[in-house]
This record gives structure tokens, C-alpha cells and sequence, in this order.
């Protein structure tokens, strides 16, 4: 079994850890393309380096490490979806942690990687198989695609009722769109999202186009906590991207962005500036990482996998978080269902009947990611 990664980890990444961008600081060097484009001291990751090492940590985790070390905790009931929904957990300890070869990787993490205390990561995932069909109960490939992949921190609000904002600090759309434009490619990901390809017609029927893309950005996903509590925002950057034809990923890690003059929560900019008296409320924030992988088997069910990672901070102590994340995690294959189903059906190339959908889940071009 791999080792554990160092950047899909609860520990937040520095700013100067990630690709070069704009917003950040310039007198921080990308790695040389002379060496591989892996970063050294004091120098920014390579783009597409860093975006092929995220995403490969994230599907070994998803693969190898989660139904090789994860225990069962049986399987659940998530209405209105039909498909069970396997609950599964790990703690890794802080010992675990500290073995991770934090500097000596591909993606070394010069800054954060030297913090003395590295937090420990309570673990938990879901696995469901779900039938490959657009009916009641269920979602198709497609659809699975068009709400985790393609705008996924907007669609995520979209069907969680507590994350009443997703605000967008950072994005590599351009720099990603100009590295393809030279014909780099990323080995094992052959398309990479930029931004959302399903496009909202004016009869609102959904419309599905083909072109996919990767995607890189930095969201702040705040989220809305009972009465007494303070609200959460949990900095991320995200990544999605398509492994094959038939499956894709999306990883979040938590970030750190406080110092980050476009961040608008992490920097107490909303207390001024938000657009309602909920947005300008002072937040905690938080760390949260996950792992969402979704894929057509062989016997055509499409499988779900999730797996995430998380410290509210504040004065909610970890135990009995610990307590709460379990059900929200198997909840939000429901209310997942809930609003796919709810929405407009998507518009395929060559259109929508039964059959055409049958042909395109069934295609011959279909092979097992690895």
C-alpha cells in the first residue's frame, strides 16, 4: 500500500505552496521546468505538476488506502436515494501524520510542512452504488457529473441547506487554458475542467456539452451553524478533474488565505463589506479536506466514493464533532438525489431518448479507470 500523501492532508496549505498567480506573491520563483518542474526550496510548484501529484495522492487515497485501512460502520439509509449508503471511518494519528515525508516529495511543502505540531485526522467516507439510470431515486453518470464536477462548490450550496455562501478568491482557469494551449497534458487525466460546460438555456433545460476541462480554484465555503453557535468558513482549494470517460474526481484541501488581500471571510473583509446581515457576521474558520471520486463499473452501476476530513475549531470540541459528521455524511447522498432529480434534464448529444442514454452508459469505448 502507498504511503500517505502530503498534500491532500488536514494541515492547511501556505500560500506560498501552491502555482503561481497574480494575486500572490512575485518574488516567490515556480520551479524550474529543468527539474522536472518539482518545486526546491523556496519556489513555487510547477502548474501541471502540481495539479497531477494532488490528484494522483487523492486517487490512491480514494483506492488503495480508504478500502485497505477504513473500518465499517455498515450501511445506512439516505432517502430519497434507493442505493445503500456504506459508512466507513479511520483515525490517524498524530505518529501517522509525522511519518508523512512532508519536504521529501514530488510537491514538497517548504512552509507549512515545518510546523512542529501536525494535527491528527478523524476520517470518515461513504461508498454507495447507484443505478445508472436518470430516475427517481437514482442519477446517471451524466448527472453525477454535471452537480459534483462542473461548479461544485456553487452546486454544493445548492443542495446543502447550510452553506449559505461559496466565495471564489482564486483561479487558475487562465494559466491552465495557456499550459493546454501548448499541448501539455496531464498523464492519466485527460480533461481538465476550467468552468462550467453545462450551460442554462433560456427554456431551462440543462445542456451537456462534450469539451471538459480541469479545474483549480480557491473557494470559501461558509457555512451556517445553529443557534449560539458562530457560522464556519472552511478555505479550500479545489480541484476536479475527469480520469477517462467514465469516471472523475474532486479533492478539496484546506488552505490558508487569511493574509490574502481578495479573500473576503478569511481576512474579516464581510464584516464591512458582505451583501446581508448573515454574510457580514464574524466567522470561525475552519480546515476541511475531502475526496470525491465517482465511476461507471463494470456492471454499468455508477459508484460514489467520498472521504473527508475536518476541525470546526472554535469552542465545538472535536469529540463531539466527531459525533455529528458521520450523519451528515451519509445525509448528503439524499439531499444530493433530492436536487438532481429536481432539476431540468440534461440535454445530450444525440438528444434524450431512452435509448440514446442506454447507448451512451453502454459504449464500447468503456474501460475500468485505474
Amino acid at each position: 500500500m502507498a504511503p500517505l500523501g502530503n498534500l491532500v492532508r488536514l494541515l492547511p496549505l501556505d500560500l506560498n505552496e501552491v502555482p503561481t498567480h497574480s494575486y500572490l506573491d512575485p518574488t516567490i520563483p515556480a520551479a524550474s521546468s529543468a527539474n522536472n518542474g518539482k518545486a526546491t526550496a523556496n519556489e513555487r510548484p510547477n502548474l501541471l505538476s502540481f495539479i497531477e501529484e494532488v490528484l494522483d495522492q487523492a486517487t490512491t487515497f480514494a483506492h488503495d488506502t480508504l478500502p485497505a485501512t477504513f473500518r465499517s460502520k455498515g450501511n445506512k439509509t439516505s432517502k430519497p436515494a434507493v442505493a445503500k449508503v456504506e459508512l466507513l471511518s479511520r483515525m490517524i494519528p498524530s505518529s501517522d501524520i509525522e511519518q508523512v515525508p512532508w519536504m521529501n516529495s514530488s510537491i514538497p511543502r517548504n512552509w507549512s510542512g515545518n510546523v512542529k505540531k501536525k494535527p491528527r485526522e478523524a476520517w470518515f467516507a461513504r461508498r454507495s452504488l447507484h443505478a445508472n439510470a436518470s430516475s427517481e431515486g437514482t442519477a446517471d453518470l451524466d448527472e453525477f457529473d454535471y452537480g459534483l464536477r462542473h461548479n461544485h462548490s456553487k452546486h454544493e450550496q445548492d443542495y446543502t441547506p447550510d452553506v449559505f455562501d461559496t466565495y471564489r478568491v482564486l483561479d487558475w482557469s487562465e494559466q491552465i487554458a495557456a499550459e493546454l494551449s501548448k499541448g501539455h497534458l496531464i498523464d492519466g487525466y485527460s480533461q481538465v475542467d476550467m468552468s462550467s460546460k453545462y450551460l442554462v438555456a433560456k427554456s431551462s433545460v440543462r445542456v451537456f456539452l462534450v469539451a471538459d476541462r480541469f479545474c483549480l480554484k480557491v473557494h470559501e465555503m461558509c457555512h451556517r451553524l445553529p443557534a449560539m453557535l458562530s457560522n464556519r468558513v472552511f478555505p479550500v482549494l479545489i480541484l476536479t478533474a475527469k480520469r477517462g470517460k467514465h469516471a472523475f474526481i474532486v479533492v478539496q484541501i484546506p488552505i490558508d488565505i487569511r493574509n490574502l488581500s481578495e479573500s473576503m471571510y478569511s481576512n474579516g473583509r464581510n464584516q464591512t463589506m458582505g451583501g446581508s446581515k448573515l454574510k457580514r457576521q464574524k466567522p470561525v474558520l475552519g480546515v476541511y479536506t475531502s475526496i470525491e471520486s465517482c465511476q461507471m463499473l463494470p456492471n454499468r452501476d455508477v459508484e460514489w466514493i467520498m472521504a473527508t476530513a475536518s476541525d470546526a475549531k472554535g469552542w465545538l470540541p472535536m469529540w463531539a464533532q466527531k459525533l455529528g459528521v458521520p450523519g451528515a455524511v451519509v445525509k448528503d447522498v439524499g439531499l444530493f438525489i433530492k436536487w438532481i432529480r429536481g432539476k431540468p434534464p440534461l440535454t445530450r448529444p444525440g438528444g434524450n431518448s431512452p435509448a440514446m442514454i442506454a447507448a451512451a452508459a453502454t459504449s464500447a469505448d468503456y474501460k475500468q479507470p485505474v
